[in-house]
């Protein structure tokens, strides 16, 4: 039984697997090769792409998919995760796709062995699909292979130690051979040994590749801005900034508009916020492929 909780689960030959069913998945609709297949998704957090985005990915593939409300559920009568965990596994779903606020959570459940877990995110560890569909992105945008992205250089922009989609991200692009450079006021840097910059201007001529993430000022107990303006002023991706600069500009959403991307930017082609959500369906479509059919 294999199962999701970070990139790290998968082999490099998985992933070159991955990327060439994504690509493939996305010049041609797949026959529907998971119909006998059912999926439940258990969110703890809010989503809006993650979740929509697997349910897409498991319908097209012909799956059935049963969403659990866990605000609606026996947890909310005291039931614990595990129980609820194992009462779904108990009605034998072909996977479970969980998102939670606790890092943990997900190998948690995976160690009991009884239904491939499918990580949707969780607390700021980890967020293996978006690290798998932004890589998916990067080799689509450079050239289709996975040699064509070593090398390249990433800045990471933004509240970078509470973001799990840089957490993957990090961990899988600097194994496939990237250069990943931090950049963030020191309250929202991790403790790390990649380069670190506190000044977006001081790597504008070093990078291939931005991804900016949401300022979340509110998971900070110290006050380091007055509020989202001033944060803005020194980390929004603009046009001002970017110039005619060849970066190809990336962020998993939700985008807080000219905070961390200006409304210029986000219409300006070298912005691929869209292409990532329309590649995170073909991106799932290859993991639920792979777990549940090729494994």
């Amino acid at each position: 039984m294999q199962h999701l909780v970070d990139t790290n689960n998968f082999s490099d030959t998985q992933i070159a697997q991955l990327l060439a069913d994504a690509k493939r998945f996305k010049a041609q609709r797949p026959p529907q090769l998971l119909h006998d297949k059912l999926l439940i998704t258990l969110f703890f957090e809010a989503s809006t792409r993650t979740r929509s985005s697997f349910e897409v990915a498991a319908k097209r593939l012909g799956a059935a998919v049963v969403h659990l409300d866990p605000s609606r559920s026996s947890a909310k009568k005291g039931e614990s995760l595990e129980d609820t965990f194992a009462n779904l596994c108990a009605m034998e779903p072909d996977g479970i796709i969980v998102r939670h606020a606790e890092n943990a959570t997900p190998q948690l459940l995976a160690d009991m062995q009884t239904s491939p877990v499918i990580n949707a995110g969780a607390g700021n560890y980890a967020h293996p699909t978006q690290a798998l569909l932004d890589l998916f992105t990067m080799v689509e945008h450079f050239g289709g292979d996975l040699n064509t992205i070593k090398g390249k250089t990433i800045a990471i922009v933004g509240d970078i130690v509470s973001s799990r989609v840089a957490s993957s991200g990090i961990r899988l692009l600097t194994r496939m051979g990237m250069n990943v450079l931090l950049v963030a006021p020191e309250q929202f840097m991790p403790d790390s040994e990649l380069p670190q910059y506190k000044n977006l201007e001081d790597i504008m001529d070093k990078v291939d590749v931005i991804m900016s993430l949401r300022a979340q000022l509110e998971r900070h107990e110290k006050e380091l801005f007055e509020d989202y303006a001033d944060y803005a002023s020194q980390y929004c991706i603009t046009k001002e900034r970017m110039q005619n600069r060849d970066i190809l500009l990336l962020h998993p959403g939700p985008v807080m508009r000219n905070i961390d991307i200006s409304d210029e930017m986000l219409d300006d082609p070298r912005c691929k916020v869209l292409t990532q959500v329309k590649n995170g369906v073909f991106m799932r479509m290859a993991i639920l492929k792979l777990l549940l059919l090729d494994s």
